[in-house]
């Protein structure tokens, strides 16, 4: 996996196919290969497909006590211009949605194409800033407590009942609060781009999930209707729709990045 040091942090990415770049950003709690590895074989035949793992993410260490959302863009623009000197497309999921669409504000010049899937643009919705602060909190009081409240936040009931009582328990075991997730967390409450969406020029997408609980489908909807000239559709499906509905979700991303 290759690395660039973007100020003191080695940030590592992979980079598969041919073709123009396509950065896939990916949320909290996550890294390029678990948002998005079942997925990259569906674009590497016409694109160079670039996944970062941001700060507190797979191979990519934290580099202060604190992140910053400025940072986060540094880190997955560095690796994109790692890859190529062309412009590139840029697909962000959650945290990675809000990075993603902050990189699209500050870097017209090198996005062509942004889609945004489940992501949010201020953080003043009360009920938002108390399930984000219970999440964090969580983790400090009873680490089983955590695990349990963030599968019923990322998946839809249906979907999470649908792994079984064998299956949930294996999910709940399986979610661990890192550090590098709770300082993510910690940004996820704070972050704000609300001033930044009228920036954007690139063509942009803007997905957003009906049965979301972690971000309510109202924020993407917020998002579209913040960024001039933005399609907007939905599926139905909870947090995280990459893998709920993969398939749905691959066909409105080729669909739109196959568009001239």
């Amino acid at each position: 996996m290759p690395t660039i040091d973007v100020n003191g942090t080695p940030v590592h990415y992979t980079a598969q196919g041919s073709g123009p770049g396509l950065l896939f950003v990916h949320g909290t709690a996550a890294d390029g290969e678990t948002n998005f590895g079942h997925i990259r074989d569906h674009f590497t035949a016409r694109h160079t497909v670039i996944t970062p793992d941001y700060s507190g993410s797979g191979h990519t260490p934290l580099h202060a006590d604190d992140l910053s959302l400025d940072e986060l863009v540094e880190q997955v623009v560095a690796t994109a211009r790692a890859v190529t000197d062309e412009p590139f497309d840029i697909v962000g999921f959650s945290l990675g949605a809000v990075v993603a669409a902050a990189a699209a504000a500050a870097h017209p010049e090198l996005v062509r194409r942004l889609i945004v899937i489940n992501g949010w643009s201020r953080n003043d919705d009360p009920r938002q800033q108390l399930a984000v602060d219970l999440w964090r909190r969580l983790p400090d009081l009873d680490q089983e407590a955590f695990a349990a409240y963030s599968a019923l936040l990322i998946f839809s009931p249906a979907f999470l009942a649908g792994f079984g009582s064998e299956g949930v328990k294996q999910t709940v075991a399986g979610i661990t609060p890192e550090v590098g997730t709770l300082r993510q967390i910690e940004l996820d409450h704070r972050v704000d781009i609300s001033d930044r969406l009228p920036s954007i020029t690139a063509r942009t997408l803007v997905i957003g999930s009906t049965r979301d609980l972690l971000i309510p489908v109202e924020h993407s909807r917020e998002i579209h209707r913040s960024v001039a000239g933005s399609e907007y559709a939905e599926l139905e499906s909870g947090h995280m729709v990459v893998f709920e509905k993969t398939d749905e979700l691959v066909q409105l991303l080729t669909e739109f990045l196959d568009r001239d």
